[in-house]
Formats: structure tokens, C-alpha cells, sequence
């Protein structure tokens, strides 16, 4: 694995999610086009969070038990992926550890993947638990989650931080579902504790490590701060994502330079340029990790897309003021993948790796609900699915997540 370098179940805030979405819908434009800004609104964790609600909620899950209950795809054959993988198995045996070590490249990997896999798996049982209603996967989710939250103290060596936000954005998705939708899990709270001081002290502060560091650290505090009810972690995670964003991605409108993340230090056009890979030729759509490769950079593209969808449940539509962004982003990675040439001006004239299954939640948002036109993040999109798991800290989002109208 390559890494980076350096209760209130669904009321007011549901509905107030709805209306925004509705009422902020953009009619269809061209990816390359430009909309005039939208000023962003001001951070403000919802009253009454809604549960589940990280990255999933329950009209979301109820419309994809629907579809697949129906036979229908692509639902169906993402269903059977899911259900086919080693994540939905009913015996698998957690392997938690007291201290993750995970230095550089995953090396050392102690407990790295184990615990990643592990919180992927408990996410996995939770959804395969709603779909089927079969308490046996639910309570496999319930022993992973634990067997972990009995153990676990630290993360330590160069990539803790990346390390726990990318299992501390799996964990909440699980633990969402179990307590909100399942009868009974009487060490919910043991589970809360562990999330409240061994993640969220590692990720709540972000990262100036390459963007998708500080993305997946704070896609882990927006679910874990929604599993606690904490809205002043909540608000802390918006702020980061604010800051982070337009950091992350360049649109023409930011000028001859790319925007820089609060506390950075890149006060040079040279530090700047160097930041972003060496690329001194900005595009709309271009990410601080393009030049690097596109799965480093589809890892910051799906981060970006979960924390929009975890705020949109919780009742703030984050989506409006990064949708010019992220739709470029999608629009301007598909477009090479899918094999358009590459231009001398970007990254030398060549492009590395691929994307990986992480266009669906960005694409719904946008495409689906929104209304903008995305013929190359679509044809994408729709190549690959059913979009599976990247073992790190995404899965199954066709099946939650394609043409989901919820």
C-alpha cells in the first residue's frame, strides 16, 4: 500500500436537508463552464443530529433494501459483491491490538490493515444486518466493534494520523447503524469512549501533510463527532473542511495560484508549486495530488464527497459551495482515465494510477440531485461498477449510493 508523505432519528434536520437540497438544485451545466460563487454558510452543528446519519441514513438504506429486495441493478449485483467478499463473512475473528504502529508506507504495519479491514467489516455487517434483518450480522459487527473498543489505547509511528482517520471513518458508519437501527448493544458507550479518546484526539487537529491526509482525518471527526452528538467537534471538522477544500482543488476563480489551508506556511509561489507536485500550470479541477497519482487523489476526492454527504443528513447542505470544485475534480480525472491525452501542461503530459471506486457519492450529490451535467464522471461511474472496496476506507457505494434519490 502507497501512503501519503509528510437521538433523534430522522426529523427536523432530515427534512431541513431535504428542502436545501431542493431549493439549492443548479440546472444542467457543462463540466468545463464556470457558476458564480455561492458564500459559504457559517458553521453550525445541527440541534438534533440525525441518526443514522455518517455517510448513510435510514431513508437512504431503506430505498437500497428496496432495490435489491426487488432484484433491481445496479443494486442487486453490488449487493452480491458485498455479500461475496471476506467483509461479510460470519466468522470472521477480530484481531484488535492495544497500540497500531504504522510508520511510512505501512511500514511497520502492526495491526495497520488488520484494524482497517476489521472497521470495513463492521460496516460491511452493519449494512448486510439492515438489508437482510438477519440479527446475525448485526451482532458480528457488535464483536468486532468490541473487541476493539476493549483493547485499543494508540496509534503510533509516522502514519497515525492518516492510519486513524482512515479507520476512524469506517468505525462511526457501522456503529450509526447498529445502535440506531438494532435492538440491543450494550457496550455502545464503551464503544463512544474509544472513539472519543484514542481517534478523535488524532485527527481532530488535521494534517499539513499532502491534502488527503487532513480530508480522511476529518471525515473521521465529522462521523465520529455525529456517533457523540459532539457539536462543537462537529463544527471544528466543518471549519477544517472549509479551509481544506479549495486548498485541495483548483478552479480558475482562485487566480494565477492555488488557495492555501490555514496555518500552512506555503507564503511563496515556490513553496506553492512544490506543494502541488512541481505542477506550475493551474486547470479548473486540478488537485494538490493530481501530479502525484490518481489514487492518492481519489482519496481526497472521496473524503471531500463523504463529509458533504454526512453534513447534508445532518442538515447542512455543504455540497452548494464545493460543487463548482469537486464536479471539475471528478470531471478533469475521469476525462483522463477514461483515455483522453493527456496535455504536456499537466504533469508533464502523463498521469499515474487510476481513481478506484470512489465516484459514486460525489456523482449522486451532483449529478443526480443537483442537477449538473457529468458526462465523463458518469461514463466512469457507470464503468465501474459495481464499485467495491479500496480496503482502506471506502465500500460498497453503488449499493448505497448509486441513484439514490434519498
Amino acid at each position: 500500500m502507497r501512503t501519503g508523505t509528510i437521538p433523534r432519528v430522522l426529523g427536523t434536520a432530515a427534512a431541513l436537508a431535504a428542502l436545501l437540497t431542493t431549493a439549492l438544485a443548479a440546472p444542467a451545466v457543462a463540466e468545463r463552464s464556470t457558476t458564480p460563487g455561492r458564500a459559504p454558510v457559517q458553521a453550525a452543528a445541527p440541534a438534533d443530529f440525525t441518526h443514522p446519519g455518517v455517510l448513510v441514513s435510514r431513508p437512504q438504506l431503506d430505498f437500497v433494501r428496496g432495490r435489491v429486495q426487488a432484484g433491481a441493478q445496479p443494486w442487486k449485483s453490488a449487493y452480491d459483491q458485498m455479500m461475496g467478499s471476506k467483509y461479510a463473512s460470519l466468522t470472521r475473528t477480530a484481531k484488535p491490538r492495544a497500540v497500531v504502529e504504522c510508520g511510512s508506507y505501512s511500514n511497520p504495519n502492526n495491526g495497520c490493515t488488520d484494524e482497517r479491514e476489521d472497521a470495513i467489516a463492521a460496516y460491511t455487517l452493519s449494512l448486510a444486518w439492515y438489508i437482510t434483518q438477519d440479527s446475525r450480522y448485526a451482532q458480528k459487527a457488535i464483536q468486532i466493534m468490541d473487541a476493539w473498543s476493549a483493547v485499543i489505547k494508540d496509534h503510533t509511528n509516522s502514519n497515525a494520523p492518516l492510519q486513524t482517520g482512515w479507520a476512524g471513518s469506517s468505525w462511526p458508519r457501522a456503529a450509526e447503524i447498529i445502535k440506531y437501527t438494532y435492538s440491543s448493544w450494550p457496550n455502545s458507550g464503551r464503544f463512544g469512549t474509544m472513539l472519543r479518546d484514542v481517534y478523535l484526539p488524532e485527527v481532530a487537529g488535521g494534517s499539513h501533510s499532502n491534502g488527503n491526509w487532513e480530508l480522511s482525518m476529518t471525515e473521521a471527526a465529522i462521523g465520529i463527532a455525529v456517533f457523540l452528538e459532539d457539536r462543537a467537534a462537529y463544527d471544528k471538522a466543518v471549519g477544517k473542511f472549509r479551509g481544506r477544500v479549495p486548498a485541495y482543488i483548483y478552479v480558475t476563480a482562485d487566480g494565477s495560484l492555488p488557495k492555501v489551508a490555514p496555518g500552512s506556511g506555503l507564503d511563496t509561489r515556490a513553496k506553492v508549486i512544490n506543494y502541488w507536485q512541481g505542477q506550475s500550470t493551474f486547470m479548473d479541477g486540478l488537485s494538490q495530488e493530481t501530479c502525484r497519482d490518481l489514487t492518492h487523489t481519489g482519496y481526497g476526492l472521496s473524503a471531500i464527497s463523504h463529509i458533504a454527504e454526512t453534513g447534508r443528513i445532518q442538515g447542512q447542505d455543504l455540497y452548494p459551495e464545493i460543487a463548482d470544485r469537486l464536479r471539475h475534480a471528478m470531471g478533469l480525472h475521469a476525462k483522463h482515465q477514461l483515455g483522453t491525452p493527456v496535455p504536456s501542461s499537466l504533469c508533464g503530459g502523463s498521469l499515474k494510477d487510476s481513481l478506484g471506486p470512489v465516484t459514486e457519492v460525489g456523482f449522486n450529490a451532483l449529478a443526480n440531485r443537483l442537477g449538473y451535467a457529468m458526462t465523463n464522471t458518469q461514463t466512469l461511474t457507470e464503468r465501474q461498477r459495481p464499485a467495491g472496496s479500496n480496503n482502506l476506507f471506502v465500500a460498497w457505494e453503488t449499493l448505497t449510493h448509486a441513484n439514490n434519490p434519498a
